[in-house]
């Protein structure tokens, strides 16, 4: 059993690199990966905490991509975290992420939820501020009863505290996955909010620029749409990924490894991922 998406403290997650390791022996998984949003921060440690674990580490990263309708994520698996193109670019999207952060706490301080940038910043323990940190800042602050009311009422897209960063093309992120020696998976179709018949023109025009993979088991996927995505794949030559998106106490009813219970990434993903690399790095 293996889970290829998770999250640290470096991100929005709340469990250290190495407490991921510790959690992913516990659940008896052959490997995890780590795929913080927009850093390759927590590599480091996280190869270190697995030299002399049972669980292989596979170093990751999460790509926020452009998207009008819904939400693109691009994974990048092997990616190597000393690749100066990569970390040029991640710290251009982090500046991106900087000024959307300043400009959140100026849209909630006045629609009169007061919060310092202290209160934001002190929940980040790593290298990325999310808007998972402002709903838990209101939490602690007692300005909403729940990090879940906090995004319903104020963070999701479309709501009053909402504001845009930058991000790059879905193309642009699957280029700069490769430059980096990585692998490109397409994360989460089901969150990009098009029709079926447009989606697969997506991921099918995506899959011609170099895409390698979809996730096509996700731990909020629904039957329906794993077997419609595990057909696109097979039709598209895709690799067939998945994992569980585990944030720890960000995602408190979800299970590193099995998602709500029922979730099984097979192992054969891993190896087929392993053999896409091998494929680059021989061309």
């Amino acid at each position: 059993m293996i889970d290829l998406h998770t999250h640290s403290i470096y991100s929005d997650g709340t469990n250290t690199p190495a407490e991921l390791i510790k959690l992913a022996e516990k659940r008896d998984l052959k490997a995890m990966a780590l795929t913080d949003h927009d850093t390759v921060g927590g590599i480091v440690p996280l190869l270190e905490a697995a030299k002399d674990a049972s669980v292989e580490a596979v170093p990751g990263i999460e790509l926020s991509a452009e998207c009008e309708r819904g939400t693109m994520h691009i994974l990048g698996y092997f990616v190597d975290h000393t690749c100066e193109v990569l970390l040029d670019k991640i710290n251009t999207v982090r500046e991106g992420r900087d000024e959307r952060n300043q400009e959140i706490l100026k849209k909630l301080n006045k629609l009169g939820y007061r919060l310092l940038w202290s209160d934001v910043a002190d929940l980040a323990g790593g290298d990325v501020v999310g808007r998972p940190h402002f709903a838990e800042a209101l939490v602690r602050n007692k300005l909403v009863k729940s990090r879940k009311a906090a995004f319903e009422l104020l963070l999701a897209k479309g709501r009053p505290a909402y504001a845009e960063r930058y991000r790059y093309t879905a193309r642009e992120c699957i280029d700069l996955i490769h430059q980096a020696g990585g692998v490109s998976v397409l994360a989460h179709p089901a969150t990009i909010y098009l029709p079926e018949d447009q989606l697969r023109g997506v991921v099918k025009g995506l899959a011609a620029r170099g895409l390698d993979g979809i996730e096509v088991y996700y731990a909020e996927q629904r039957p329906e749409n794993i077997t419609r995505f595990k057909s696109w794949a097979d039709e598209m030559g895709l690799i067939a990924t998945g994992g569980t998106d585990f944030h720890g106490k960000n995602t408190p009813d979800l299970r590193l490894g099995i998602g709500f219970g029922k979730l099984r990434v097979p192992d054969e993903a891993l190896d087929q991922i392993k053999e896409r690399v091998r494929q680059k790095q021989g061309a």
